[in-house]
């Protein structure tokens, strides 16, 4: 039986780390696909994907956070529910969905400031190992977000 309290994480890695979305955000997650790319586009932004007859903006995690982006055959898309839309985000893997109770997720320490600490909602220490709980609304900054909107509208318009 399960509380209000619980969380459920979709875990997965990105060069070693293990990270997490909170499954209410994450709709699928999909084998690698290579996306349609797209000019002008910024660095992080990989192309589009068709899913669901609809153009999802694929994000790679890895480029994002400055780590090598080797394809594997584990590597996924997971598709997200994000500001209304949907967005693709590139991982090297997912590994599980995880069960915690809320209070074990907690604020990531004060040392973890920067560009690093918006991404993060809280940090779960499970069996040994430290899980980074992702915050999807802060995965672009606004200036991000609208170079992707706009790398994503132009091509429609040719």
């Amino acid at each position: 039986m399960t509380t209000g309290d619980d969380v459920q994480l979709v875990t997965f890695k990105v060069a070693g780390q293990d990270l997490a979305f909170n499954i209410f955000q994450v709709e699928r997650i999909l084998r690698y696909e290579a996306p349609v790319p797209l000019p002008k586009a910024p660095d992080f932004l990989e192309g589009v994907l068709r899913y669901q007859g609809a153009a999802v903006p694929l994000v790679d995690l890895r480029k994002r956070l400055s780590v090598p982006a080797p394809l594997r055959e584990e590597t996924r898309t997971v598709i997200l529910e994000w500001e209304g839309g949907k967005l693709g985000v590139i991982v090297d893997a997912v590994t599980e969905v995880l069960h915690v109770a809320a209070p074990e997720i907690t604020s990531p320490p004060t040392i973890v400031k920067g560009l690093a600490a918006e991404y993060i909602t809280g940090l779960v220490v499970k069996d040994g190992r430290t899980i980074i709980v992702l915050n999807t609304a802060r995965l672009l900054t606004s200036q991000e977000k609208l170079a992707l909107e706009t790398a994503v509208r132009e091509p429609a318009k040719a």
